[in-house]
């Protein structure tokens, strides 16, 4: 990785793994700052800016949004019990959305279970059971 010199946006681009439109978007949200493009040439981005792009897409596996990112970004690291508070927020929002995916494949799995039972082709439960209304609860 080039450390050095700056960099253009395809080389940018190139060297953290992503595309020229995901750099622009991401100057467009604040997250990365768009240098000022000179009279002749183009835009150079300091090296240091892989490692920001690194970081972002870092968060985005783990599941912050955008808007997240912004927040930690902004925050730093001398703001540690601010950061931990956003990372106990995320944390508690995937293990509420991992409940749901686990009751959802309940359901899938007893009406799979239900067609297995049922011979009749012409009949088809899954069909019927998602054809009436208000056959999955909403989850708590």
């Amino acid at each position: 990785m080039n450390t050095l010199k700056p960099l253009t946006i395809g080389a940018l681009a190139k060297q953290a793994n992503v595309n020229k439109e995901t750099i622009r978007y991401y100057q467009k949200q604040g997250l990365i700052i768009e240098p000022q493009k000179p009279l002749n040439g183009f835009r150079h981005y300091p090296a240091s800016t892989i490692e920001r792009l690194l970081f972002i897409k870092r968060a985005q596996q783990l599941g912050f949004s955008l808007k997240e990112i912004k927040q930690l970004l902004l925050l730093g690291e001398k703001n540690c019990q601010d950061v931990q508070q956003l990372a106990k927020a995320k944390r508690d929002k995937i293990e509420q959305q991992i409940k749901s995916l686990q009751q959802i494949n309940s359901v899938l799995n007893d009406m799979i279970n239900q067609c297995d039972n049922n011979n009749d082709t012409d009949d088809c439960r899954l069909i019927s059971a998602l054809s009436k209304q208000g056959f999955l609860q909403p989850m708590t």
